[in-house]
């Protein structure tokens, strides 16, 4: 697998469209082998994703980036992780401990004093995103592969890179989300902390073109709320909270500089309430999963 940087002196550089150039890593085995700065060799946003194509990168982790160059990644078959900032290293070793995920959102939730609402894309501040963002790659995804201990999965697919397309509903038959009506299945690398548990772990010994139904209980899905991710703050110390709205998703920052998406859940006159806890936490969740490829 490649992982490509948006780089500048050994950070993550903020605007992909101007980035003059990207640091390239190997990855073997969940492990970083070799890594390389490349300039960029071109401005522009469809360059850029032919360059990370000629370059066969698999993810791109960076900072800004809009709809277009998003479009463009898609196109490309670059699978993205935005909203990230402070060191390269530390993030793409963040990565491929399922602690950094796609759109911005890093759901660490053992997070310390330090919050700010990050201009995390140019324009953007407290507020500015839209309420319903979740986790990307799918509800599937893992929210921090740090949360909660994952017992070692063992099975014929673990380790590989899988495809895999699904169905997931509520257990009144609801559906939230399923990658048919994408169009395009879901990749990730079994048992590396990327998904949840219970998905994972439906995964692992299954055989391709085999379609399996599984229900998960909350502990093998998004755990259970935690508590101690409810937390308030004063409004004079976070700056652009004075916006926000009760009912609406906005991302913080924690003190390593990674965001994570929080919900406002109350407001008072000079405090805000926030909770950090996964929309999805506490509910039994349901999966039709088949396995399409296993590379």
């Amino acid at each position: 697998m490649k992982i490509a940087v948006t780089y500048d002196n050994g950070n993550i550089f903020q605007h992909f469209g101007r980035t003059e150039s990207f640091k390239v890593y190997e990855v073997e085995n969940n492990q970083v082998i070799s890594s390389e700065v490349i300039g960029s060799n071109g401005v522009g946003h469809g360059a850029l994703a032919g360059l990370l194509a000629e370059q066969k990168v698999d993810v791109l982790i960076c900072g800004g980036i809009g709809g277009g160059a998003q479009a463009a990644l898609a196109e490309a078959g670059v699978e993205l992780c935005s909203g990230a900032e402070g060191d390269t290293d530390q993030a793409v070793e963040a990565y491929l401990k399922g602690e950094l995920v796609s759109t911005g959102a890093n759901c660490d939730h053992h997070h310390g004093e330090g919050h700010s609402c990050g201009d995390h894309e140019e324009g953007h501040s407290c507020g500015d995103h839209e309420e319903g963002h979740s986790c990307g790659g799918g509800c599937g995804s893992s929210c921090g592969g740090g949360c909660s201990a994952q017992p070692t999965l063992t099975g014929r697919n673990v380790g590989k890179t899988c495809r895999t397309h699904y169905k997931g509903t509520f257990n009144d038959g609801t559906q939230f989300d399923s990658s048919y009506d994408r169009g395009e299945p879901l990749e990730f690398v079994c048992g590396a902390g990327q998904m949840i548990p219970g998905f994972d772990a439906a995964v692992a010994d299954m055989e391709v073109g085999q379609i399996v139904d599984v229900h998960l209980m909350p502990e093998e899905a998004y755990g259970m709320p935690d508590p101690n991710a409810v937390f308030t703050v004063e409004i004079a110390q976070l700056p652009g909270s004075e916006e926000a709205q009760v009912g609406q998703q906005v991302y913080l920052t924690n003190q390593y500089g990674q965001p994570f998406p929080v919900k406002v859940v109350a407001k008072e006159e000079t405090t805000i309430t926030f909770d950090a806890n996964h929309e999805m936490a506490g509910k039994e969740l349901n999966f039709r999963i088949e396995l399409v490829e296993v590379k």
